[in-house]
C-alpha cells in the first residue's frame, strides 16, 4: 500500500558527506553533505508532515548527564522532558538534521574500545549513523498507525542495497542498530538521546531474522495496532527494497 499526500522536496545540509550509493534507492539524492528527498519517490507511505522534536542542544546540555534514582527511571525522565521540551515541527529537513546529531552522539567512535565486537568498524559506525538519520523520518501514531515508512525502515535490506553488505554484515550491523550496543549504559544514552526525536525507539522485530525494522515512538503508542499493521504490509514493503540490490551482470 503506498500513500503519499505531500509531494513537497525535502532538502537539509549535514554536516558530513554521505555515501553516494544512497542514490541508488528511489527519491534521494545525495550530493556530498546535501541530502534531497522526492516525497513521491522516496516513501512507501507519507501520510504526515508532523513530527515531535526537541533541539538537540537542549538535550545535550540539561538531559544526557542526568541519572535515574529509586523514584524517577529513566524512561519517566526522558517522557518528563519531551512534556517540557517538545514541540512539533513540519520541517523534514530539520528532523534530519537534529537526527544526524543524535546518531552522530549514540554511534562515535569513541564507544569502539569498550564495544567488544571486534568485526565492528568505523565505517559502520557511519552507516548507521547515515541509514538511522533517514529512519527518523518514519512515524507511527499514537493509535499505532504507521503514517510514514519508507525504505530505511527496513534496516538490513536497506543498508545491504546501499553498502553492498552481504547478509551476514547486514545483520550484524542490523544488531548494533537494535540490539543498544547490547550494554545498559549505551542502552541509558538511547532513551535520553531519542527525547531529541520525540520519544523512545521501538522496533517492530525481535531480532535479526524477523527484519522488520524500527522507528521512533512516542511513549503510549499502541504497539499492538502498530505489530498488526506492521505484519500486514511488511513482506511487499521488503521486497521492494531488496530489488535495488546492485547484482553483478
Amino acid at each position: 500500500m503506498t500513500t503519499t499526500i505531500d509531494t513537497e522536496v525535502i532538502t537539509v545540509e549535514l554536516p558530513e558527506a554521505f555515501d553516494p550509493r544512497w542514490n541508488r534507492l528511489p527519491g534521494i539524492t545525495v550530493d556530498d553533505k546535501r541530502i534531497t528527498l522526492d516525497p513521491a519517490e522516496y516513501f512507501f507511505r507519507f501520510e504526515t508532515r508532523s513530527w515531535l522534536v526537541t533541539d538537540w542542544d537542549t538535550v545535550q546540555s540539561e538531559l544526557l548527564h542526568v541519572t535515574e534514582t529509586e523514584a524517577s527511571a529513566v524512561e519517566q525522565i526522558a517522557l518528563d522532558f519531551i512534556k517540557t521540551h517538545g514541540r512539533s515541527t513540519a520541517d523534514a529537513g530539520e528532523v534530519l538534521a537534529i537526527a544526524h546529531q543524535v546518531y552522530a552522539y549514540l554511534f562515535r567512535d569513541a564507544h569502539l574500545a569498550t564495544l567488544g565486537l571486534p568485526r565492528v568498524t568505523t565505517d559502520h559506525l557511519r552507516m548507521l549513523r547515515e541509514a538511522a538519520t533517514f529512519m527518523a523520518l518514519n512515524k507511527v501514531e499514537l493509535d499505532g498507525h504507521i503514517s510514514n515508512v519508507g525504505p530505511c525502515w527496513f534496516f538490513p535490506s536497506a543498508t545491504g542495497v546501499v553498502f553492498d553488505l552481504s547478509e551476514t554484515e547486514g545483520r550484524m550491523l542490523d544488531e548494533v542498530y537494535h540490539g543498544g550496543w547490547f550494554n545498559e549504559h549505551r542502552r541509558v544514552e538511547g532513551i535520553l538521546a531519542h527525547a531529541a526525536l520525540g520519544g523512545r525507539l521501538v522496533h517492530g522485530c525481535q531480532s535479526v531474522p524477523d527484519q522488520s525494522g524500527g522507528v521512533v515512538a512516542a511513549y503510549g503508542t499502541s504497539m499492538a495496532n502498530f505489530g498488526r499493521e506492521l505484519a500486514e504490509f511488511k513482506k511487499e514493503w521488503v521486497e521492494m527494497v531488496d530489488s535495488y540490490r546492485v547484482t553483478e551482470a
